[in-house]
């Protein structure tokens, strides 16, 4: 692993990892129903402040996407490797969890299948799949900006669970008392 990687636009870079999860991801959101993927992007309650720190993660996201985009691909490496096997987990845990949420009701939150262990899985699949990326390309520094964003995102999931206690009550309550909102004791 390199603190930061040679950046040069070729064939073999880490935007074909970014390609291949925005065909998954966006082909898939093609298929669910609109109010569903409505759902999933409301973001009308969020506070100011929350907007701005949901804003400020996505800056660090696409700096991330750039610098993925443009850093070649490391080959013959344990990180490749795990990377590319990061990479996998999370493209299965994203369309799986989107499949739970798809399946529920409108008028009720989301507890079956992945959101059984997490409160977040999408947002948990998401975190792997570009760790993976940025092991797949070798780049601490992309690794370093992936988990500011990250740390900064936490406050758009705290806003989308009082949304969530807002809209489904006691329900959620209860849900959050068992589930961990990210994984395990997190």
């Amino acid at each position: 692993m390199q603190f930061f990687p040679s950046l040069e636009l070729t064939w073999l870079n880490g935007w074909i990892f970014i390609l291949m999860n925005s065909l998954i991801t966006w082909g898939f959101l093609k298929f669910i129903p609109k109010e569903v993927s409505r759902r999933l992007l409301d973001r009308s309650n969020f506070t100011k402040e929350q907007k701005i720190y949901t804003i400020i993660s996505k800056i660090f996201s696409l700096l991330d996407l750039i610098l993925l985009s443009l850093s070649p691909l490391v080959f013959k490496s344990i990180e490749f490797y795990i990377g590319l096997g990061l990479f996998v987990i999370g493209e299965i845990g994203l369309i799986i969890s989107i499949l739970n949420y798809t399946k529920t009701p409108l008028n009720e939150p989301v507890v079956k299948g992945l959101y059984r262990i997490s409160r977040n899985p999408q947002d948990v699949s998401i975190t792997i799949i570009f760790i993976g990326i940025c092991l797949i390309v070798g780049s601490w520094i992309a690794l370093i900006i992936l988990i500011i964003g990250k740390i900064l995102s936490h406050f758009r999931t705290i806003a989308e669970e009082q949304a969530c206690i807002k809209q489904y009550g006691e329900k959620y309550l209860e849900y959050m008392e068992k589930i961990p909102r990210y994984f395990l004791f997190i």
